[in-house]
């Protein structure tokens, strides 16, 4: 038996009709990814991804997605746990953020605050962008040593190579108007809310069938993202067992200073 919407504990989950809302849920902790909001992610995409023609996923007011929790990884290599907080297997976020790129349904991010990190390969995964006008975007994987290795095949097939080798060095975060001028985002405003709500009337017009068809078509015209799959899930791995990446990981959980600060 699969979980019950009240059921999950790190998102909630709100059905309409053919249209799911999936909120990222963990305010305790910023909104960061740990291995159970991973698995949690996957089993309730993979429960409705048949019933539903539209996901749209969400954060909180202040924060859609931060990223890697690393409170988390610090707490799990103190206790001798290698892979700490992150997912023990890269892969399933990865298919998470494939499944909303090539899935039977319209995937739809609401952004409202910050997208960090992983956060931003929910953004970059989905059809559809809609952000408050205050939302920011960042990389700030390159700060620790680490690098956004599963987001950047997302990030690249959504705004280029180039757009997102810049956000990956510059690791600063960029507004929503830059971000729409990027192509990151596809609209954004004051009312964000409003922004979803005319979006979806009009992708309700939409048959189930033909969405499944047009995704399908989509993935097979361009098959990079799965052809990069091996090298992105190798990647993290690496990164996430570099003991001097741990080290600065730690330290910044420990005393708040970043890896470059005396």
């Amino acid at each position: 038996m699969g979980l019950t919407m009240s059921s999950y504990q790190t998102l909630r989950l709100r059905q309409d009709g053919s249209v799911l809302y999936l909120q990222i849920y963990r305010p305790e902790a910023s909104n960061t990814i740990n291995e159970a909001f991973a698995i949690e992610c996957r089993a309730a995409i993979r429960e409705f991804r048949d019933k539903i023609n539209i996901l749209v996923v969400e954060g909180l007011p202040e924060v859609f997605c931060f990223g890697a929790d690393l409170q988390a990884i610090e707490q799990g290599n103190i206790a001798g746990n290698g892979s700490g907080g992150r997912p023990q297997d890269p892969e399933i976020l990865y298919s998470v953020w494939q499944d909303m790129m090539s899935g039977p349904y319209i995937s739809l991010a609401h952004v409202k605050g910050k997208a960090n990190a992983g956060g931003l390969g929910f953004v970059a995964a989905s059809d559809i962008v809609i952000a408050d006008n205050r939302a920011l975007f960042s990389l700030s994987e390159m700060l620790f040593g680490l690098l956004p290795a599963c987001v950047l095949p997302f990030l690249i097939h959504k705004i280029g190579k180039q757009k997102a080798h810049y956000m990956t060095l510059m690791t600063k975060p960029v507004s929503a108007e830059q971000a729409y001028c990027w192509g990151l985002v596809d609209d954004y405003g004051d009312n964000s809310d409003l922004l979803l709500k005319k979006h979806i009337q009009r992708l309700s017009c939409l048959s189930k069938s033909a969405i499944v068809r047009y995704k399908s078509y989509m993935a097979e015209l361009d098959t990079r993202v799965g052809d990069q799959k091996s090298a992105a899930l190798a990647m993290n791995v690496e990164i996430f067992s570099d003991e001097d990446n741990i080290r600065k990981i730690n330290r910044y959980i420990q005393t708040g200073k970043y890896p470059w600060e005396a």
